[in-house]
């Protein structure tokens, strides 16, 4: 699959080669297609591996004790971490959604966002009804804006442009500072949810 990961991730889907796949991973194009049907079969389940990893330890974070805020500022460190670990990953979802195949991408959309699109609701409502944050913000929406924080924060991380434009608006050094991109980020959210 890494093979697959990073040939998807530099090329994009249109210019992916599955024999360039194949080779990188030592193993013949017959064998790689006994295991997958087509190239976009592949593609798939490229994404959907690379993304299990990512909602396994969201799931277990939103199992863990805390409040909004706590679980909040956890995510922005499994981002930082999980970005980092997984760079061709992450650089292969920002392909897909900037230039993958519309037909590719409306099959999989739900499938990568209605599970952190509930789980996010999930925790605003709940901070809603405990008092944590104000009453007037629609958990659903604020739950997209929170994902874009955390998706924008992933491709800051691990996309050439993304990490210049992550340079330019902050500092050179901004990169090596996690915890200082963290605490800023909690601040923002907060002022956001606060009552």
């Amino acid at each position: 699959m890494q093979a697959a990961i990073a040939e998807f991730a530099e090329n994009g889907f249109e210019h992916a080669n599955t024999n360039r796949v194949a080779k990188a991973a030592d193993i013949s194009v017959g064998s790689l297609f006994k295991y997958f049907e087509s190239k976009e079969d592949l593609f798939i389940s490229t994404v959907k591996y690379g993304a299990a990893d990512l909602k396994a330890q969201l799931r277990s974070l939103a199992d863990e004790e805390g409040d909004v805020f706590e679980k909040v500022e956890k995510v922005l460190r499994t981002v930082q971490q999980h970005s980092r670990e997984n760079e061709s990953m992450i650089r292969l979802y920002n392909e897909m959604t900037a230039h993958g195949s519309p037909t590719l991408v409306f099959q999989e959309v739900d499938w990568l966002e209605s599970f952190t699109a509930t789980l996010y609701a999930q925790l605003i409502e709940k901070a809603k009804s405990d008092g944590v944050i104000r009453p007037d913000c629609d958990a659903r929406m604020f739950a997209f804006m929170l994902d874009n924080l955390f998706m924008m924060l992933q491709f800051s991380y691990t996309c050439d442009y993304y990490k210049e434009r992550f340079k330019v608006y902050v500092s050179t050094d901004i990169l090596q500072r996690d915890d200082f991109v963290v605490e800023q980020m909690m601040k923002f959210i907060k002022s956001a949810f606060s009552k």
